[in-house]
């Protein structure tokens, strides 16, 4: 049974009870039409991001890919891959998906990163 407007939510199983065994999920919960969030639903101030010292990102790396025997090309992609988690790539896609895969699964055991050729995102190792 859904909580009325006038008796919300007093306890927390009563929250979890709604949300997760009953299945309505934080859809069903906006539905109620609450007047407030429960609690467990803000997060306390010293846990917020303070959004007066956000430093802006630059563009997504794009990487150069014709050169790829360069060590700096690695150097970019792993850079990326720590950083950003992803880059974008120029030059023949297959060529440089071969090359990837190639490459750096081989480096992984070493504390490189690994590519999946077919997605080309880095995931960090080590």
């Amino acid at each position: 049974m859904a909580p009325t407007l006038a008796d919300p939510f007093n306890d927390s199983s009563a929250l979890i009870d709604f949300v997760i065994n009953q299945g309505n999920g934080v859809k069903g919960l906006s539905e109620l039409g609450l007047k407030a969030l429960p609690k467990q639903y803000i997060q306390p101030l010293e846990e917020r991001m303070c959004m007066t010292n956000i430093v802006p990102q630059g563009s997504i790396p794009i990487i150069d890919m014709s050169n790829w025997e360069d060590p700096k090309v690695a150097k970019s992609i792993c850079d990326a891959a720590s950083e950003w988690g992803f880059f974008q790539i120029t030059s023949n896609f297959l060529e440089v998906a071969q090359m990837l895969h190639t490459s750096f699964r081989l480096r992984a055991k070493q504390g490189w990163c690994t590519v999946t050729a077919c997605s080309m995102q880095c995931t960090w190792v080590g």
